[in-house]
């Protein structure tokens, strides 16, 4: 036995390594060409580590400096090889890299394909870039063979993604001078990628404007063809770039299917300059609500990637996909003093300002593509007018809304010119769900008067709203917080009964407040309802209904602040209790505990006393039995 053979080590895959190859033996895709792309773009990522490193230790380039990506085609055995002269890997690094799962996006992908019918396999695939495993999708055997820059050692990972993987010391003849050998071995149905037609076409529509030229080899010991010049994209002048160049290059870097709604391509010159590739995605990527809100822009020193964790976009556009290159940078920098850098806050405000710039020209020429824009990525958007103070103006008049009585996303310039006379305020009504909200008693009054209100069902809604001081100096108000004041506005409907509140209402709305006690914090007549007997609002001061809700289901707030209950004066239910005799004292008061208890339902809650609440029902049920009889 040789001394490489009984350096074989064998490991076990992490858990959620062999969870994730299962998946990608097991599952049937529309389209495995993904996994190409996946490695090629490996393959870049190492020769862009090895040229950064070669700042500060140039003798690791050795006499073969330029970077290459090669596939070679291997039918007679049925092999693809995708080779690189990039850093490599140590033995160690080879364990880490390969045998665990590195990436969250890579758990958040196996769940979403569990969940996903196999039509959608690849739309998945595509949005999670899964990398090396993509490899498993064609290949029931796969040999990495690799060697560190500036190391004399070799190592061979091998697996058949069955659940373990083996590494060893590699034979120095049969390893790369430098760099990665991955050796696909291919399944009888993905034969079909040692067809140089095939490959070729493969790489020119989702690899082609990598950062490193990549060539073909038809058969082992041919000559390599290039089919990739490795010409940076974003140096290029927009008129030497088509739409399909555009769409091929933002697919690669985005690690999605689609096509891009937007593109943002510029170079800033003066006293920083830059060159920006920006995209705004056609469909919501995967990590887009990640709890740390990471941004995916990349950031290139002359070409030499750096970073994709520099903050070159504010969170609230962390959709955005693409990257900046700089020569104002010095390549040695740490990536550390970059965050600090006064250079990158420049290149974060002029490259804010470009995007949001473009995504309102784009609602102004474009408005099906602006609405689709807005639909995916709104809500996210929002989270500006809360954060970004400077830009909080720019943002509202940027976003949309749906009304009370209109599905289609509105702006509120449009809002602010439909205002009727006596209109002091935007209305907006908060939660979670919008048939709920269309549906709302508070609104009664503000239709029956044509007031156009606001339906906000994003989470964020409730907190920008307290932070917008106001939109072309009309304020925010929610209708289900303190008066409504629609006395002044009139009604729609001139017939429209009166809501005057007679001497007898007036008393049962004095009875339910004695009743109800420190249940409420106060019980009025109202003139925000129409149709529905009662509902509840928030007092004067302090947080909304559903604010209230979010920030005690957060454990923010201790205790809630008491709801007030409103009754509507004109209601026929209303009428006949007021009418109903003082001394049924009992009555009246499971009739005003049912009417608290009618008004929590009717704003998505639940009755406080389930149990009390059936036997008052049942009372009342009974009475009304014994009158009919």
């Amino acid at each position: 036995m040789s001394e490489v053979e009984m350096s074989v080590e064998k490991h076990v895959f992490e858990a959620d390594v062999a969870k994730l190859l299962h998946l990608m033996v097991h599952s049937v895709y529309s389209d495995k060409n993904v996994f190409l792309r996946e490695l090629i773009s490996n393959a870049a990522d190492a020769c862009e580590k090895l040229r950064y490193e070669a700042i500060v230790a140039p003798q690791l380039l050795g006499s073969d400096p330029a970077p290459r990506i090669m596939l070679t085609l291997d039918e007679e055995n049925a092999r693809l090889i995708v080779e690189d002269n990039g850093i490599g890997m140590s033995r160690d690094e080879l364990v880490e890299s390969l045998g665990t799962i590195a990436r969250s996006g890579t758990r958040a992908f196996m769940e979403r394909i569990e969940a996903a019918q196999s039509k959608d396999g690849a739309q998945l695939i595509g949005q999670f870039g899964v990398g090396f495993y993509s490899a498993f999708m064609v290949a029931d055997n796969v040999d990495v063979v690799s060697r560190r820059a500036g190391s004399d050692t070799a190592w061979h990972w091998a697996s058949d993604g069955k659940g373990s993987y083996t590494v060893s010391a590699a034979e120095p003849a049969d390893a790369p001078a430098r760099g990665t050998r991955i050796t696909l071995h291919l399944m009888d149905d993905a034969k079909t990628y040692t067809s140089r037609w095939i490959v070729e076409r493969i790489v020119k529509d989702q690899s082609g404007h990598v950062p490193v030229p990549i060539s073909v080899v038809e058969k082992p010991g041919a000559e390599p063809a290039q089919v990739a010049d490795g010409t940076a994209l974003w140096t290029k002048q927009k008129s030497e770039i088509s739409k399909e160049d555009y769409t091929d290059f933002y697919r690669g870097v985005a690690g999605q299917y689609d096509e891009p709604v937007l593109t943002v391509h510029f170079r800033a010159e003066g006293r920083h300059e830059y060159t920006a590739l920006a995209f705004v995605p056609g469909s919501k990527p995967f990590d887009l609500f990640d709890p740390d809100r990471k941004g995916r822009m990349k950031l290139y020193v002359k070409r030499v990637f750096i970073t994709d964790e520099a903050e070159l976009l504010p969170r609230y556009l962390r959709f955005v996909r693409g990257l900046v290159d700089t020569a104002d940078l010095p390549l040695n920098v740490s990536r550390e003093m970059i965050q600090e850098s006064p250079l990158l806050a420049s290149i974060r405000k002029g490259l804010t300002n470009r995007v949001l710039t473009s995504i309102e020209k784009l609602a102004e020429s474009e408005p099906e593509n602006f609405a689709k824009l807005w639909e995916n990525f709104g809500s996210v958007i929002k989270e500006g007018i809360y954060e970004d103070f400077e830009r909080h103006t720019q943002l509202l008049a940027l976003s949309r809304f749906r009304t009370a009585s209109d599905d289609t996303p509105r702006g509120l310039s449009d809002y602010v010119k439909d205002m009727k006379d006596g209109q002091s305020a935007i209305y907006y009504l908060t939660g979670d769900n919008l048939a709920q909200l269309q549906g709302s008693p508070q609104l009664e009054g503000f239709r029956a008067r044509g007031i156009e209100v606001l339906l906000l069902t994003d989470p964020v809604d409730s907190f920008w709203v307290t932070t917008a001081p106001d939109f072309e100096g009309k304020p925010f108000k929610s209708i289900t917080q303190g008066a409504a004041d629609l006395a002044g506005i009139a009604k729609r409907d001139s017939d429209a009964a009166s809501s005057e509140t007679s001497p007898a209402v007036a008393e049962f709305v004095t009875f339910a407040k004695a009743t109800l006690g420190e249940a409420v914090s106060d019980v009025r007549a109202s003139d925000r309802l129409t149709e529905s007997a009662v509902c509840l609002v928030a007092p004067e001061h302090g947080p909304d209904r559903q604010l209230q809700k979010m920030l005690q289901g957060a454990g923010r707030i201790e205790g809630a602040a008491k709801p007030v209950l409103e009754i509507n004066p004109g209601h026929a239910l209303i009428a006949a209790l007021a009418g109903s005799p003082a001394e049924d004292h009992a009555f009246r008061e499971d009739a005003v505990k049912l009417l608290l208890d009618q008004a929590r339902v009717l704003d998505g809650d639940k009755p406080e006393d389930p149990r009390a609440f059936a036997e008052r029902l049942s009372r009342v049920f009974g009475r009304a039995l014994q009158a009919n009889r």
